[in-house]
């Protein structure tokens, strides 16, 4: 069973270039979503007003319908946008941009480093900001400990366990450091995801969602434990391929997968990492198809965002 588990999570790691999902949000089930031909989507609304430099303020601003939200992330946030949008949009009435790019990690979103990167310099996280005047900035990252992206500079969680969790952490700290001077102080707030279960190394997700609190505390950012709905209820960091269905889930039964058993399905039997019930192509995008995982996800983010505007 282990030899099993570490070929499919490696071949997980290979897809972390191309996943997709977006389920649905608000409290009529969804219906199913197109592809989506690029990796970043952007709905064009009018700007904001530009908040000012003080935190009460900005949370005044941010109170009003029109809220605005930047997503960023690696394929977990590709597959997720779409719901996430929705859920932010129907519960906030926000306005959202999302621009998650497979296969990233934090370095891939930072100017200024002259290394090879998977995120184009007009999507790195501060020319978004800056362009964008988000209130919240949603940074999505499952950790990525493969070397797939080249900014990592080979650094990978198997081969050098404490440089790579060094390195991740001065990367939040640079990036933090980047969105703060694009926003201005005190006008955009950063949202840490905290992460689900990793079925083969789950020390490495607990370590790197402690990493994610640190600095949230650090910066006066925000924590959603997104991971924590797609876990066991009495064990955070047990991964699961079904659990059991939520009330929603129940009421709306598209998504409890297995009603007769009171299960739902939050991975494919093909893939431990990711949460689209869709199969994987290789053109990434939102994923097509009603995605349990996807919307408890998107709900906890959506409900982290929601209690930091009451």
């Amino acid at each position: 069973m282990r030899k099993v588990w570490a070929a499919a999570v490696l071949a997980g790691a290979l897809l972390l270039a191309g996943c997709g999902d977006p389920g649905s949000g608000g409290e009529a089930a969804p219906q199913d979503v197109p592809d989506a031909p690029r990796a970043a989507r952007t709905e064009r609304v009018p700007s904001a007003p530009p908040p000012s430099a003080t935190s009460t303020t900005r949370q005044r601003i941010a109170g009003r319908p029109g809220t605005k939200v930047l997503y960023l992330g690696d394929s977990l946030a590709m597959e997720n946008q779409d719901v996430l949008g929705a859920h932010l949009k129907d519960r906030l009435g926000a306005r959202y941009r999302s621009a998650p790019y497979s296969g990233t990690t934090l370095c891939d979103y930072l100017e200024g480093t002259g290394k090879d990167s998977l995120v184009p310099a007009a999507d790195k996280a501060a020319a978004l900001v800056r362009a964008e005047r988000p209130d919240y900035v949603v940074l999505q990252f499952w950790g990525n400990a493969w070397g797939y992206t080249p900014c990592m500079d080979g650094i990978t969680y198997d081969k050098t366990r404490e440089k790579y969790f060094d390195r991740y952490a001065a990367d939040a700290k640079a990036l933090v450091r980047q969105i703060d001077a694009a926003a201005g102080a005190g006008r955009t707030r950063i949202v840490w995801v905290l992460q689900g279960p990793d079925p083969i190394t789950p020390d490495r997700v607990r370590r790197v969602n402690a990493l994610y609190e640190a600095r949230a505390r650090a910066s006066g950012g925000l924590v959603a434990d997104a991971g924590k709905a797609v876990a066991p209820a009495s064990a955070r960091y047990t991964w699961a391929e079904k659990l059991p269905c939520t009330s929603y889930e129940t009421r709306h039964p598209a998504y409890c997968t297995e009603a007769g058993r009171n299960l739902t399905a939050l991975h494919r039997g093909d893939d431990y990492l990711h949460f689209c019930l869709a199969p994987t192509t290789a053109k990434s995008r939102p994923c097509p198809a009603r995605s349990p995982g996807i919307r408890r996800m998107a709900s906890a983010i959506a409900g982290a965002v929601a209690a930091d505007l009451r």
